[in-house]
């Protein structure tokens, strides 16, 4: 069952965690203006600082990249990490303890309920074993074992030390001692997976080479550990932190908090099968590979490595290379990963090498460049599952071409880029010695069943045209055009927004209310002006800090314009603040809406003047339009007046 954190506890956390402090970690801000901070972004690449930080309202916006959000979005973006990882990280920091809601609902990304204090201490217990571990391989005299077996493996201390690969001494309590030592409890140590529990307490993980298995944000919350002596009690080769309230072996990858900001960087993502072979590679410079911990690649691993891809309909497709043994459980691995292709916006690629080698193997006999070529000589997905597929086939014999060709449909059917089947149509077929028309044939008998819809993708409601409500704004599910800032009306449009969304009490509660949505030129002002008068106003912001006005505001706008509420929270006004309020000057203001509420009544005259030429002198509807039209003129003449 999906659990979520209770909403109050996530608003506690928002309100509490100081955007700028979080923000400086990561981006050296300097002061741009009054209640502004700017400095250069931290998702693209720029010279001239354009990100900037409104610490008051509680958002960034990038005016480069488009990149913006509160607090906690900050958080989710520059760690790759989840909604509720984004939460639970800011309130371990905070020390707020989260609660959970069973009941489902809301954003299900939750893991395993554990109190906020407990996976803290969960947490630094593995981080003081990671340390003890790494000082057991380097300098104990038992640690000779396991520094021969990695320096069997191409590795000195340097590299140990770069990836923290420990040692577990063999001795059966060491660990528990030294951790009692540090004041954590039994129940700790056994709750985080470190100890058992028998007459009494044992180090689970003993006699064996250790590496650190660390959450995408960089917290270790697990170990991998390899056997090294023939009379190990445990026959597993491998052996992994079973789970636990801190650790799924299914929500971690070994080296993501190492490659995250390379994968992001370059929509690229290598997943190699083990621990040696994400050091191999990252020591060759493939600084986006990774490895699961004991498992098969699964849909949950697909998940995360989609999030910071950015693996979405519309973008580029990004790039995910498999490297895989040669061996006949290297081919079952790399079939598995073939069914999950599917899941995936990103174009996926096996690379095996012919001597059957892994990426460790070739770092020990070819160096760095052996493993940047097997990952260069990658082929696509689909014809590594192709030529696997063919392989039990005698394509000699006329009745097993047939059979193939059928298997093989089913594989070609499912090339996400229609335009390239044609071209692996004529491909394949030359493999198997057939007709390319026959064949196509048969993938066309394969792609006529109903496709279900494509990863990023969502089923759109009937067509049919569906049109905007009583305030202008579109239903969900339509785009909204962006507003054109060329038309000075809409440029006025955008700066009243700022101001009520910046300055809320710099507006005279009445213009708010008597300023219907519909009068707002672009679509999505006229949304975000709807959601600011949804949200109570000016007189509801009165009783509001200004973060919470902005998220009751951002709860009323249609997803689509979130971006553009959250960029209007933190752009700076082209006008001076008054030094004593810190506020724009009541004229400035007035001259907004009044610009607004003029170029509507100018439209509406000429409306109805069309409407007047329409119908013959002395009809029925005429002396009605001019009376309109009349009380329009004066209604103009007076906000004429106002901004004489």
């Amino acid at each position: 069952m999906a659990r979520r954190i209770k909403p109050e506890d996530v608003q506690t956390v928002k309100e509490r965690a100081s955007i700028e402090d979080v923000v400086r970690e990561h981006v050296n801000l300097r002061g741009g203006g009054v209640g502004t901070l700017k400095g250069l972004c931290p998702f693209h690449d720029e010279k001239t600082p354009s990100f900037t930080v409104r610490p008051a309202v509680g958002y960034f916006h990038c005016f480069g990249c488009g990149e913006g959000g509160d607090v906690l979005d900050f958080v989710q973006k520059i760690d790759h990490l989840t909604f509720s990882e984004s939460v639970e990280r800011l309130a371990d920091r905070l020390g707020i303890a989260l609660r959970y809601d069973e009941s489902g609902g809301g954003r299900g990304d939750q893991g395993p309920s554990v109190p906020t204090g407990q996976r803290t201490r969960l947490m630094e217990a593995h981080r003081v074993a990671e340390e003890f571990y790494h000082e057991a391989l380097l300098r104990s005299p038992e640690g000779r074992a396991a520094r021969d077996f990695m320096r069997a493996k191409g590795f000195g201390a340097d590299d140990c030390t770069r990836f923290m690969v420990g040692y577990a001494p063999n001795g059966g309590e060491a660990l528990v001692a030294h951790l009692r030592s540090k004041g954590f409890t039994e129940e700790e140590l056994v709750t985080g997976g470190l100890a058992g529990k028998g007459r009494g307490l044992y180090d689970r993980f003993r006699g064996r080479v250790m590496w650190p298995i660390r959450s995408i944000a960089g917290d270790t919350v697990g170990f991998g550990a390899r056997r090294l002596y023939d009379d190990d009690r445990i026959a597993a080769k491998y052996l992994n932190t079973a789970e636990t309230p801190i650790y799924r072996k299914t929500s971690v990858l070994y080296g993501l908090d190492l490659a995250k900001k390379s994968i992001a960087a370059e929509r690229r993502a290598v997943v190699v099968e083990g621990y040696t072979d994400v050091m191999a590679a990252h020591l060759s410079g493939v600084t986006t590979a990774v490895a699961t911990c004991g498992t098969a690649f699964a849909a949950d691993h697909i998940t995360i490595l989609r999030r910071i891809l950015r693996d979405e309909a519309g973008q580029a497709p990004a790039r995910v290379i498999f490297t895989f043994d040669g061996d006949a459980a290297g081919q079952k691995a790399a079939m598995k990963a073939f069914e999950q292709d599917q899941r995936w916006v990103a174009q996926s690629f096996v690379a095996v090498a012919e001597d059957g080698k892994d990426p460790n193997d070739l770092w020990l006999s070819g160096g760095p460049e052996a493993v940047q070529g097997l990952v260069e000589s990658a082929r696509p997905m689909f014809e590594f599952a192709v030529r696997t597929t063919l392989r039990p086939y005698d394509l000699s014999l006329a009745s097993e071409r047939v059979q193939a060709m059928r298997a093989v449909a089913t594989i070609l059917a499912k090339v996400k880029d229609r335009t390239l089947r044609p071209e692996y149509v004529r491909d394949v077929a030359g493999w198997m010695g057939v007709d390319p028309a026959a064949l196509g044939a048969e993938v066309a008998r394969a792609a006529s069943a109903p496709a279900r819809p494509e990863p990023g993708q969502r089923r759109e409601e009937a067509a049919g045209e569906r049109r905007p409500d009583g305030n202008g704004i579109p239903p969900q599910g339509v785009s909204i055009p962006r507003p054109d800032l060329t038309d000075p009306v809409q440029m006025a449009e955008r700066n009243l927004l700022q101001v009520a969304l910046q300055y809320p009490l710099a507006i005279v509660a009445e213009d708010m209310d008597e300023l219907p949505p519909e009068q707002l030129r672009a679509p999505m002002h006229r949304a975000i002006w709807h959601a600011l008068q949804q949200a109570g106003g000016v007189r509801a912001a009165a009783s509001m800090s200004a973060t919470a006005w902005n998220q009751v505001v951002l709860a009323q706008t249609p997803p689509v314009v979130h971006p553009l509420v959250l960029e209007l929270a933190v752009a700076p006004l082209p006008t001076k603040l008054d030094p004593a309020s810190g506020m724009p000057s009541e004229a400035y203001v007035d001259s907004l809406v009044l610009r607004v509420r003029l170029a509507s009544l100018e439209q509406r005259i000429a409306t109805t003047l069309g409407e007047l030429q329409r119908h013959p002198p002395g009809a029925p509807q005429t002396r009605q339009l001019d009376e309109e039209l009349m009380a329009l003129q004066r209604e103009r003449a007076a906000l004429r007046d106002r901004m004489s």
